[in-house]
């Protein structure tokens, strides 16, 4: 099986452009056209971890964390960084990374980390921003249909819950076919009218060729007219956090006692208790202490993520709970979700979970 192969899987799920702009997701090390013998998934990629790929006679290292954030400039060993990228080349392992990409995701690890803590979700408390795109084609009567059903095959027209959204007008369209054109309808050299409609559809950025590409196999025209440009929009199915609704209220002191035990953490920081019960909850795997204001905003009885500075507790003000649960801990699930994308796909592929417990946190 080819890298590449693994790597689209993930990407469906996580696409790499919807990364924060300091991330270094994707592939780190080797080709998308290496054969693999197997995947080990991990939190983080050291050196213990790339001993254990090596043991198992796999080539590949799929990891949440990526193993390079800034610009190495030299490989002599010198830290844990540069004697992991050295290892892993010595040893024909290719690194790839899945982090805020699967961060954003709707399907990613805030999403596991709502279904570990039976949460129903709500929606995404902080939705990206520059990444919708509107479509405008315009397509003779008689292949309408057929070029519309094209996009939404390909991928466009998703608006939240919704798929096959468009808006389709009709007008006259006109074009002059020059010599060694052949046009669809009309003459060379004469000036031609056609009733044709126009196609609004709205698609994700980094859709756009595939989309373009299946609407260019089945529009009739020699020259197909479209346009396209950036919307303003929220994207509402990709973004930090998300939020949602336990089935039922809860007192705040079970609500802290069960998620030690979801995410078998020995000891969780909180704000000061507010003596009320929770329903609705925010979270975010990992450093989420930007999105606070969000989960205020959202109404959240309660917003839990894995790190928080001293001074975002005055944040709360008496007015939501806040968790500090640990960045591993509320990461942890990715790896169990990496493995379930892959496995459903590749049901007879070597992939395993890695056994190397990877915190560098200790807890006395």
């Amino acid at each position: 099986m080819k890298l590449q192969e693994i790597a689209e899987v993930i990407e469906t799920i996580a696409p790499i452009p919807t990364q924060e702009s300091y991330d270094n997701s994707g592939l780190v090390v080797g080709s998308k056209n290496d054969d693999i013998t197997g995947a080990l998934i991990t939190l983080d990629i050291t050196e213990d971890v790339i001993d254990e790929a090596v043991s198992l006679g796999f080539n590949l290292i799929i990891s949440h964390h990526p193993p390079i954030f800034k610009p190495l400039k030299k490989l002599t060993g010198a830290n844990t960084t540069e004697r992991c990228i050295i290892k892993a080349v010595k040893n024909g392992i290719a690194l790839y990374a899945a982090h805020t990409n699967l961060d954003n995701s709707m399907k990613g690890v805030n999403a596991i980390l709502a279904g570990k803590l039976d949460l129903s979700v709500e929606g995404v408390l902080q939705p990206l921003k520059g990444m919708l795109r509107k479509l405008v084609v315009f397509v003779p009567e008689s292949h309408h249909e057929i070029v519309r059903n094209a996009l939404f095959n390909a991928g466009a027209g998703v608006i939240g819950d919704y798929d096959c959204c468009s808006f389709n007008s009709s007008g006259k369209g006109t074009f002059r076919a020059q010599e060694g054109s052949d046009p669809y309808v009309g003459n060379i050299g004469e000036l031609h009218s056609e009733q044709e409609i126009k196609i609004e559809t709205i698609l994700p950025s980094w859709i756009e060729n595939k989309v373009v590409q299946a609407l260019r196999e089945v529009h009739p025209y020699e020259e197909m007219a479209w346009d396209s440009y950036a919307l303003t929009n929220d994207f509402s199915l990709s973004g930090a956090g998300m939020y949602g609704l336990l089935s039922e209220p809860v007192d705040e002191m079970s609500f802290l006692l069960n998620i030690k035990k979801v995410l078998n953490v020995p000891f969780i920081k909180h704000s000061p208790l507010m003596s009320r019960n929770v329903l609705k909850v925010g979270i975010c795997g990992g450093s989420g202490n930007f999105l606070i204001q969000d989960a205020m905003h959202q109404g959240c009885d309660v917003f839990i993520t894995g790190e928080l500075k001293y001074h975002d507790y005055f944040m709360a003000e008496n007015k939501i709970l806040l968790v500090e649960a640990g960045h591993y801990e509320t990461e942890q699930f990715s790896k169990e979700l990496l493995y379930g994308i892959l496995k459903e796909k590749f049901t007879t592929f070597a992939l395993r979970i890695s056994r190397i417990n990877s915190n560098p946190v200790n807890y006395l």
